[in-house]
């Protein structure tokens, strides 16, 4: 795909980008993207998730690092997006660096997760974004990633 404006995907068409499914796959939707520079992604967070009854009993909170897979995810699909599809066979985006991630709010069951994710710099297969996660307009997460890109 080499729009420079891609439509939507829904959860069917990211499982076809994405190696990960049930329970790891978190990206719900993709709301908009531009490729090779950034892209809109949603995650309705449900109180049915394998991780709440332990995280915590009684206040179910989303763990920070699954709100940073979440964006790793989102960086993969930039990632997958913005290349040729017939050279993406057996090609895989790993996460490799996390830097600055700072948590601000917590991401509850009930809440739209929005993963919005600007690609900053590329050297041969690796790729730097900044990465940020809200609620609404609160700001849940920020960090920079690090991404390999192959098999």
């Amino acid at each position: 795909m080499t729009e420079s404006f891609g439509q939507q995907l829904d959860a069917v068409q990211i499982a076809r980008l994405l190696p990960h499914r049930y329970p790891y796959l978190l990206v719900d939707k993709v709301l908009e993207w531009e490729h090779s520079r950034r892209i809109l992604a949603l995650k309705q967070v449900s109180v049915n998730e394998p991780h709440f009854p332990g995280h915590f009993p009684g206040n179910p909170i989303m763990p920070g690092v699954l709100i940073i897979e979440a964006l790793a995810q989102t960086c993969g699909l930039l990632a997958m997006l913005s290349t040729d599809s017939d050279k993406s066979d057996n090609i895989k985006v790993y996460l490799t660096g996390v830097d600055k991630a700072r948590f601000r709010h917590l991401v509850v069951p009930g809440d739209s997760l929005q993963l919005e994710v600007a690609l900053i710099h590329k050297r041969s297969n690796l790729y730097r974004f900044t990465a940020k996660a809200m609620v609404d307009v609160r700001v849940a997460c920020t960090a920079e990633l690090l991404c390999y890109w192959g098999p």
